[in-house]
């Protein structure tokens, strides 16, 4: 058993995006990261879904600063998810939005987001 498992979601704040288009690349974030550590860490999932799905939405201020948290999160062997949108509406096809790192241990994830704001 873990302490905590959270799962966070990272946002670039440089592009715009109506509320509405933020809250669902946030959600694609969410579920991508859960289905892949449901198929590659399933004693974090299953913590995860029996402890409320512990999810944070941080922010940065653009592309390089994501793909910087990224590979930080990589290289800790964290889970990482990255959504790069369909282009269908109010964004370029494949604009990169946001990143979900886990759900994984909370130490282990605040290693690589401790300095980030709450979105």
């Amino acid at each position: 058993m873990y302490d905590m498992i959270k799962q966070v979601i990272v946002v670039r704040r440089d592009i715009r995006m109506g509320m509405g288009k933020l809250a669902a690349q946030v959600a694609h974030a969410a579920v991508l990261g859960a289905e892949k550590v449901k198929a590659t860490r399933r004693e974090w999932f299953d913590s995860w879904m029996m402890h409320g799905q512990a999810k944070i939405v941080l922010k940065v201020k653009d592309k390089d600063e994501l793909m910087q948290v990224k590979k930080k999160a990589e290289m800790l062997a964290l889970p990482v998810v990255q959504v790069d949108d369909a282009g269908l509406t109010q964004l370029e096809p494949g604009t990169t939005t946001c990143i979900a790192i886990g759900p994984a241990p909370a130490d282990m994830i605040d290693k690589v987001t401790g300095e980030l704001k709450l979105l």
